[in-house]
């Protein structure tokens, strides 16, 4: 199976078509960074419309995504994906370009520039995060071929490396991220009279903030039955169980 068809298997939610990691440790951005040549400029860019959902699911493990780059620094064993993959479409929607300097990570906000240093011969290079994975657990990030090959890690596939964010150019050092919000998609109508009659339903049953949002997909209205927010995932699993319970058995993660 593709990498786009895993993910777009795994991540439907996620509208796309597109490991454990060290916990993150607060260390400052550096104040200039200079690029080798070939690569690009690290900046901050804006989040991209796709691939930054509040969580995502994979081979049943929740990734939560970051609110923030800023200060990101952590040690594992980085893999490369090529030609299988070269063409298809990332989780930002952007072409995977193996010729490129580019990487994958399961839970940095995309896009994101890293500095990738491997630990085994002091090697370094900078990628910009535009894609999700990897997924096999011990694996912190993905890499193009041209970031392995600059590595030094074709050969062997893996590489022991540390990963430090660049981001932070836009922010004052140290400012508190966003905090994160989690709504709940109870369901979706073509008709605005069965959106609101489930809707009826879920507020008799005590669930709050339950709202009707309409939206259009192909050119036809949609109505989707939405409640929240909650500021936790405990909080939001509770919610989809209590929305499940009033009736709502595809109640997930409203996008």
């Amino acid at each position: 199976m593709t990498r786009a068809a895993r993910l777009a298997c795994s991540l439907a939610l996620l509208a796309l078509a597109g490991c454990a990691r060290d916990a993150a440790r607060p260390v400052p951005p550096p104040a200039s960074v200079a690029s080798p040549p070939g690569e690009g400029v690290p900046r901050d860019e804006p989040r991209a419309k796709y691939g930054n959902p509040p969580f995502y699911e994979v081979g049943g493990r929740r990734y939560v995504v970051l609110t923030s780059a800023v200060g990101y620094t952590e040690q594992g064993i980085a893999s490369w994906y090529g030609p299988d993959f070269h063409g298809g479409r990332t989780a930002t929607g952007e072409t995977y370009d193996m010729d490129a300097m580019t990487g994958a990570h399961p839970t940095l906000p995309l896009p994101t520039w890293v500095r990738v240093t491997n630990l085994e011969n002091g090697r370094s290079v900078v990628v910009r995060l535009n894609d999700r994975g990897p997924f096999a657990r011990g694996r912190i990030i993905d890499l193009s071929r041209a970031a392995a090959e600059r590595l030094d890690m074709i050969r062997s596939g893996t590489a022991r490396v540390e990963v430090v964010s660049l981001a932070g150019a836009a922010r004052v050092a140290g400012a508190p991220a966003a905090a994160a919000t989690y709504y709940a998609q109870a369901g979706a109508f073509g008709s605005r009279e069965n959106a609101e009659a489930l809707a009826s339903r879920l507020r008799d049953a005590g669930i709050a903030g339950v709202a009707v949002a309409e939206s259009i997909s192909g050119g036809r209205p949609i109505y989707r039955v939405r409640a929240g927010p909650v500021a936790t995932l405990p909080e939001f699993d509770a919610l989809i169980e209590r929305l499940r319970v009033a009736g709502a058995a595809d109640a997930r993660l409203a996008l």
